[in-house]
Order: C-alpha cells, then sequence, then structure tokens
C-alpha cells in the first residue's frame, strides 16, 4: 500500500458522512469524468478494498456518481445522484475488485462511450480529508491529485514533443508547476502530466491537438463545473 503524509488529510466542506468515502470519492468521480470527457452512456465502477466493503453504507456509490456527474462533494444533490443518471439515462454499474496493492480507498472508473468503439478508464484512490491521486489512465500509472489545473497529453514517443508543449505553454504564459513525461516502450505510448499554476484556457487543448504525435489531450481545472 502507498503511504501519504498527515499534510495530505485536512478535512474538506462536504456532503456526507465520511472525507474519504464521500468527498473524496467524488472528487475522483468528477476527474475521471473530466479525463473521459462528455460522451458516453455508461460507467462502470470496480471497487478495492474498503470502498468494496462499505461503499453503500457510507454513500460511496452515490459520490462517485455524483462526481462523474460533475457534481462538486459539498453539492446538496449528491444524495439523488443516482437518480439523476437514470433519469440522464446513464447506466451505472457497481462491482467489487483486487485492484492488487493500491490504498484500500481505490476504485477504477470505466467510462463505455456514445460510439460503442472505445473505453476510457481512470483508477484513483481517496486518501484522506477529502483528498485524492489519479494512479492510471487507460493503463498508463500515473500521479496527480487534481489540486493544481492539469493537462493529460497522451502522444507517440517522438522527438520534438516535449518542446512543442513547452513552447505552447511559454506563448500562453502557463506556468509549470509540476510536469512528468513516461512512456511505455520506446519510441510508441508516452504521457506526459502537466500541472500549471494558472486556469488552463478551453482553447489550448485545440492547439495542443495540432501538434504532430499528440493522440489526445484532457485538462481538469479544479474548479470548472461540468455538470
Amino acid at each position: 500500500m502507498k503511504q501519504y503524509s498527515v499534510f495530505d488529510v485536512l478535512g474538506p466542506v462536504m456532503i456526507g458522512p465520511s472525507s474519504s468515502h464521500t468527498a473524496g470519492a467524488a472528487r475522483i468521480g468528477k476527474v475521471a469524468r473530466c479525463i473521459a470527457g462528455d460522451d458516453f452512456h455508461k460507467v462502470a465502477f470496480y471497487l478495492h478494498g474498503s470502498f468494496a466493503n462499505t461503499y453503500k453504507g457510507h454513500g460511496t456509490d452515490r459520490a462517485l456518481v455524483a462526481g462523474v456527474l460533475g457534481m462538486e462533494p459539498h453539492d446538496i444533490r449528491l444524495s439523488q445522484s443516482l437518480k439523476i443518471a437514470s433519469e440522464k439515462h446513464i447506466d451505472i454499474s457497481f462491482h467489487k475488485a483486487d485492484l492488487g496493492l493500491e490504498h484500500p480507498n481505490t476504485v477504477k472508473v470505466v467510462f463505455y462511450h456514445s460510439d460503442d468503439q472505445h473505453q476510457t478508464e481512470v483508477m484513483g484512490s481517496s486518501i484522506g480529508g477529502g483528498n485524492i491521486v489519479i494512479t492510471k489512465v487507460n493503463g498508463y500509472s500515473i500521479k496527480f491529485k487534481g489540486d493544481y489545473p492539469t493537462l493529460l497529453i497522451f502522444h507517440r514517443d517522438q522527438k520534438g514533443v516535449i518542446r512543442d508543449v513547452s513552447d505552447l505553454l511559454s506563448i500562453n504564459r502557463l506556468n509549470v508547476a509540476k510536469m512528468k513525461v513516461s512512456r511505455k516502450v520506446k519510441g510508441h505510448g508516452a504521457s506526459m502530466v502537466i500541472e500549471t499554476d494558472d486556469v488552463i484556457p478551453a482553447f489550448f487543448k485545440k492547439q495542443l491537438l495540432h501538434i504532430e504525435h499528440i493522440d489526445s489531450v484532457s485538462m481538469i481545472n479544479p474548479t470548472r463545473e461540468v455538470f
């Protein structure tokens, strides 16, 4: 199990009985929604550890769905999220799963997109006090908490991609707080996680997608309402 310091566990404003099981779950759901986009008709939640054992009693199920619908942890509609999802014709399912050596409050969220051709998988953990960490996206091992505006870029591992992204960040005066680059195999799939000090403007995604070898871009602005 991964370890986190006491400085990661300050309490949030929220609806529900537990910061880890309610506020953290809602935040995971919302970040996952930002990564997956809006064109989905079905979401499956694979619950690990404590999440799997107590998700109904602690309202984790409603919190996760509320996040996927774009709600904040303090949204008064959170308790009605399952009903709202049904009204929007979004198929929701929950499954107990062993996700390996992950934090006990971990969930894998699988979005089934409207074209029925692809899925988006996001794994995240609620680490206490409403704080979260996203650990995997579509099989890539990554790590970010969603506290900063964040760019998640998937691209082919080719020369010049990182330089071109850095140039665009500079042109748009976006200051980088953290940046992590990783790849699965040399010359094939790679990822960038870039956290910035500034809100990322919507047009920036389109600019990034014009860069050769970039396949997809997701933007997470923590205060952005999507519901």
